[in-house]
C-alpha cells in the first residue's frame, strides 16, 4: 500500500499563529509533534516510510523534509513549483508511484492537518475499505455529522455496499438551515478529504475527466529529483480533486470513518479539542482573566489580561493580535486576506523563526537592511553558504562562535564582530557546550531568506 500526504495548505484561519511560510500543518498544536508529523506517524503504523509521499509547495519543502526526517529519513517529499490546488498535486504524486515500480498498488490520500487520536480505529477503517478499492472504486472516508456544521462540504450516500455506500453526490458547504436538514436525514456525511483507490483507477479517472492534467503526467521525470518541472505544472489547471473527479465519477464509494476526526480548520475547532478549565476556557501562555467564560485566549509573549467577556477568541503573537467571536472564527480568513492584500509581513513569517540549528528573531527592517538576533544551539551549525545580494555584519552577544569565512576559521567571543561580504562563502558554528547568540545586520539591494546558496549542510538542505 502507498500513501500521499497533501501538505500544501496555508492554514489562514489559524492566523496569526499560522503564516504563509509556516502554515498550520507545521505547527505543534498537540502532543509536542506537528500535525504533519502526526499524520505521517499514523500512516507509518501500516505503511513503510519509503512508500509515503508528501507533496507540498516548494517554499515549504525543506521545512517539511526536516520535520519528517526526525521520524524516518527514508520518506519522500515532492515540491510543487506553484499552488495549483489538490487535483494536479495528487495526479503528480500518483505518477511518481507509477514511475517508481509500475505496479497497481492501492493509494490512500489524505491532508496533513487533520487531528485523529484513535489511530487503531483509523487503521481498521482503512483495512475494511481495501476490498472496495480492489473492485475499482475510489473510496472516500466520510465523517458522521454530530452537529449542523456549515464549514464542511457534505457527501450524500445511496444504496449500501459491503462496509460502505455508493455515493450519490458531493455538496458544497451549506447554510445552517440546510446543514440541520442534512443532520436529520442521516444520509449525509462530512467530506474529510480522505480518498483511497488503485493507481490505475485514479489514472483512468484523470484521463476521463481532466485530460489536460493527464496529458502532462508522462512528461514528468522523477528519476533525477523529487521536483515537478515548472513549465509542466504551470500548464495544468488549478482545480480541486472534488471538482476534477469526485463530483463527476460514477466509481465513488463511501466508508464511514470509525475514528475520531477534526480538521482543526479554525480557532473554534482547536478550542473544541483542547482541555478546558472550570469556566470552559482554554488559556495558554501569560494570561490573566476575571469573569471570562467559554473562551480561547493564547499569549505567545506579552501578558494578556481579559475581564468580563464570554465566547471569544484572542490570540497574541510577537507581532500581531487577533480577536473575534467564537462562532465567527471561520472569518479570520477574511482578516488574513485583507492583510495579505496590504502586503503585511504578518501574513508571511513570524518574527521568531525556528530552524534545526536554533532560531532567529527579526528586530527591525527597512529599505535595504534587516537586523536580527540569531541563537545557535550547542553542537549545531549553519550551512556553508553565500549570498548574491547582501552583506552581513555579526556581533557576538553570548557564548563563543566559530566562523568559517572564505575557508579560514575565526574564533569570536562576546563583543567581537566580523563582516561577511556579498558573495563570500561562510558559516556560523557553535561546537561548544553553551548557546551562542549574535546580532546580525544584513545590508543589500535584496533582503530575503531565499537569497541563500548552500554548499554544505548537515541537515540535508543542499
Amino acid at each position: 500500500m502507498k500513501s500521499i500526504i497533501l501538505a500544501g495548505g496555508s492554514g489562514s484561519r489559524l492566523w496569526p499563529l499560522s503564516r504563509d511560510m509556516y502554515p498550520k500543518q507545521l505547527l505543534t498544536l498537540e502532543d509536542n509533534t506537528s500535525l504533519l508529523q502526526q499524520t505521517f506517524l499514523r500512516l507509518n503504523k501500516f505503511i513503510k516510510a519509503s512508500d509515503i509521499v508528501t507533496i507540498t509547495n516548494i517554499k515549504h519543502q525543506q521545512d517539511v523534509k526536516l520535520q519528517l526526517n526526525r521520524i524516518d529519513n527514508s520518506n519522500i517529499v515532492i515540491g510543487e513549483p506553484l499552488g495549483k490546488n489538490t487535483a494536479p498535486a495528487i495526479a503528480c504524486a500518483i505518477e511518481y508511484f507509477r514511475q517508481q515500480n509500475n505496479s497497481d498498488d492501492i493509494v490512500i490520500i489524505l491532508p496533513s492537518d487533520h487531528l485523529i487520536k484513535n489511530t487503531n480505529a483509523f487503521e481498521k477503517t482503512v483495512e475494511s475499505a481495501k476490498h472496495l478499492a480492489d473492485m475499482g472504486y475510489i473510496v472516500t472516508f466520510g465523517i458522521k455529522p454530530t452537529y449542523p456544521e456549515t464549514g464542511y462540504g457534505y457527501i450524500k450516500t445511496l444504496e449500501p455496499l459491503q462496509d460502505g455506500y455508493k455515493v450519490e453526490k458531493f455538496v458544497e458547504k451549506p447554510d445552517l438551515e440546510t446543514a440541520e436538514k442534512y443532520l436529520i436525514s442521516g444520509d449525509y456525511y462530512w467530506n474529510g478529504g480522505i480518498f483511497m483507490g488503485k493507481i490505475s483507477t485514479f489514472l483512468d479517472e484523470f484521463q476521463k475527466y481532466t485530460p489536460e492534467i493527464f496529458a502532462n503526467l508522462n512528461k514528468l521525470d522523477f528519476s533525477i529529483q523529487n521536483k515537478i518541472d515548472y513549465s509542466i505544472y504551470e500548464s495544468m489547471p488549478s482545480i480541486s480533486i472534488d471538482y476534477a473527479i469526485m463530483e463527476k465519477s460514477d466509481r465513488i464509494s463511501l466508508v464511514p470513518l470509525q475514528s475520531d476526526w477534526n480538521d482543526l480548520g479554525s480557532w473554534q475547532s482547536l478550542y473544541n479539542v483542547k482541555q478546558k478549565d472550570t469556566e470552559g476556557n482554554v488559556l495558554s501562555g501569560k494570561v490573566v482573566t476575571n469573569n471570562v467564560k467559554n473562551s480561547f485566549i493564547y499569549s505567545q509573549k506579552e501578558i494578556v489580561a481579559v475581564s468580563g467577556l464570554s465566547d471569544i477568541i484572542l490570540v497574541e503573537t510577537e507581532d500581531a493580535i487577533m480577536a473575534c467571536k467564537m462562532d465567527e472564527s471561520q472569518d479570520v480568513k477574511k482578516l488574513y486576506e485583507k492583510l495579505k492584500a496590504k502586503e503585511s509581513d504578518t501574513t508571511k513569517l513570524h518574527k521568531t523563526v525556528f530552524r534545526p540549528w536554533g532560531y532567529y528573531t527579526c528586530l527591525n527592517s527597512g529599505e535595504g537592511y534587516l537586523t536580527k538576533t540569531i541563537c545557535v544551539q550547542p553542537k549545531h551549525k549553519l550551512s556553508i553558504q553565500s549570498h548574491n545580494h547582501r552583506s552581513e555584519h555579526w556581533v557576538v552577544l553570548e557564548g563563543k562562535a566559530l566562523v568559517i569565512k572564505d575557508n579560514r576559521e575565526y574564533n569570536l567571543y562576546p563583543g567581537d564582530s566580523i563582516d561577511i561580504p556579498v558573495g563570500m562563502k561562510h558559516s556560523l558554528q557553535n561546537p561548544y557546550d553553551e548557546e551562542l547568540k549574535i546580532i546580525e545586520v544584513q545590508k543589500g539591494d535584496y533582503i530575503s531568506e531565499d537569497d541563500i546558496i548552500r554548499y554544505e549542510d548537515c541537515y540535508g538542505r543542499v
